[in-house]
């Protein structure tokens, strides 16, 4: 009995995907058309891909509230490099990603080095990342970085503009990394200290686990995923908005705690966390095809965070 109980909560997710795609589908003939489900799976490589770092520093029992904060400089900075330097696209992509990777070790470094709670480290550091892009942007776009003008700049046009045997580049990108982050958490050392760090921080200590270093660790990843989601989204819009990213913790929480995973840490999977980005799409792109006001999604977002952590806690 108690196992079936468990299988039931392990595909509660996934029942709720198929029936939610189902119902749209049956109120909207344009939701099931091939060129919008496409759309929907590049809409979600964003924030799928935001969610999966999300879904790392949630395991050791954290939260990274600077995810759209660290997407917003990273996005500034490398465009800058391109469009005010005239770096070469490549280098500046890299350098980018490096960005990305120094801005979340930072917080990890408030985190797991300086003791500071996960809430008020990340609070802090979405707040100076913030400011930061807009004293660097001075509160306008940066604008016309995939232009030909500059050397290598087809490569990011490919990154968000181009598919593969028509797959959209972001969603191959997003597999990519799912593939990447299933390897780390399940089959790795690695990412077995994830876990215990976040099951009971006390004990992984005592079993050896530098605690600390696993904390830098995975917000150093969530500041690249972050960063990896930017360059998308420069690349489709063919710019970098100071206030791009704004609100994109909200959705990554959201598809992390619809995926199962424990908001406490310790508990969830990276299968989980992709059906939840899944799920926030599908509601997202069915919530706009209907006319919903944003406003309205807003709130419904909120209540699906609300429904998914009271159904852990029932757990």
């Amino acid at each position: 009995m108690k196992k079936q109980k468990n299988n039931l909560q392990e595909y509660s997710a996934m029942l709720a995907l198929v029936v939610l795609v189902f119902l749209l589908s049956m109120i909207s003939p344009e939701f099931r058309t091939v060129s919008n489900i496409l759309n929907l799976l590049r809409q979600a490589s964003v924030n799928g891909l935001i969610a999966f770092g999300m879904t790392a520093v949630i395991l050791t029992g954290g939260i990274d509230l600077a995810v759209g904060s660290v997407l917003a400089l990273s996005s500034a900075l490398t465009a800058g490099l391109i469009v005010n330097v005239g770096m070469p696209v490549p280098i500046a992509l890299l350098l980018g990603l490096l960005t990305g990777a120094v801005l979340g070790l930072i917080s990890g470094f408030f985190v797991g080095k300086s003791k500071l709670q996960p809430f008020i480290a990340t609070l802090v550091t979405t707040t100076v990342y913030r400011g930061l892009t807009l004293i660097y942007t001075g509160g306008r776009p940066i604008s016309g970085v995939t232009s030909s003008d500059y050397t290598g700049s087809s490569l990011l046009a490919f990154i968000g503009r181009e598919s593969i045997v028509g797959i959209p580049v972001p969603v191959i990108i997003l597999i990519l990394a799912f593939i990447l982050m299933y390897i780390l958490l399940n089959k790795t050392a690695l990412g077995r200290k994830i876990y215990a760090v976040g099951s009971n921080e006390t004990t992984a200590k005592l079993a050896g686990i530098n605690t600390a270093k696993v904390k830098l660790f995975v917000y150093t990843l969530s500041g690249v995923m972050s960063t990896v989601a930017a360059l998308i989204l420069i690349s489709r819009l063919n710019s970098a908005q100071p206030n791009l990213g704004a609100g994109y913790e909200l959705d990554a929480i959201a598809a992390t705690a619809i995926g199962g995973t424990s908001m406490e840490g310790g508990r969830g999977k990276i299968t989980g966390t992709l059906i939840g980005v899944l799920i926030i799409a599908v509601l997202s792109n069915g919530m706009n095809i209907l006319g919903i006001s944003s406003y309205y999604q807003d709130v419904v977002k909120g209540l699906v965070i609300l429904v998914a952590v009271l159904a852990d806690r029932r757990k």
